[in-house]
């Protein structure tokens, strides 16, 4: 059965929800201060610590996550946060952008959704990014397959995202204190020439 996430979130079942941004987003936009800004999208946002997390940087920032109660949780807890930001409650599986994004940064998205559905979250990744635009991921490397979270691991990423993205560097980041060592950062970057 699909997880039923509005479900946990009305029942306070989050315990991915670490009351704070990913230590490897806060590490990476801290060594890349000089990056041109642009326009980012957090899909499977959750409580919205990613989302302000880059509008903090000067980047303008749309998180996304299937939850009303995560939206609305996003927007109380980012009333008086700096940054332009906005929040919307839509399917990043099968959503549209009314205009493509420069920058899709995800943490436990991929490793939420069922393996089955992967191949679509491919496809996702290439409609919400523009030609020319930055995918950049944090993915637990772990090897459950009752989820989730369901494992992955390098050659998993690498052989389902390496075509038309390009891999830019992988390393692995510093991460929540029960995460460490579990986690791989990977930065790519679609092709110019690349349709959506």
């Amino acid at each position: 059965m699909p997880t039923d996430w509005e479900a946990k979130y009305q029942a306070g079942e989050t315990p991915w929800d670490k009351g704070s941004p990913s230590p490897g987003l806060v590490d990476f936009l801290a060594a890349n201060s000089d990056m041109p800004k642009g326009r980012v999208l957090v899909p499977g946002c959750g409580a919205g610590h990613d989302v302000r997390a880059w509008a903090e940087s000067g980047f303008d920032v749309v998180g996304l996550d299937v939850s009303p109660s995560a939206i609305s949780k996003c927007r109380e807890l980012s009333r008086n946060s700096p940054g332009r930001m906005n929040f919307v409650c839509d399917d990043f599986l099968n959503g549209s952008p009314e205009q493509p994004f420069d920058w899709l940064f995800e943490h436990t998205l991929y490793c939420a959704i069922d393996p089955d559905c992967r191949a679509a979250y491919l496809e996702a990744v290439h409609r919400w990014i523009k030609p020319g635009g930055f995918f950049l991921a944090v993915h637990y490397m772990i090897p459950d397959t009752d989820g989730p979270p369901f494992g992955t691991d390098r050659d998993e990423v690498v052989g389902r995202f390496a075509g038309e993205l390009t891999l830019v560097e992988e390393w692995v980041p510093r991460s929540y204190a029960n995460r460490t060592g579990l986690e791989r950062m990977f930065w790519w970057r679609k092709s110019v020439s690349a349709g959506g």
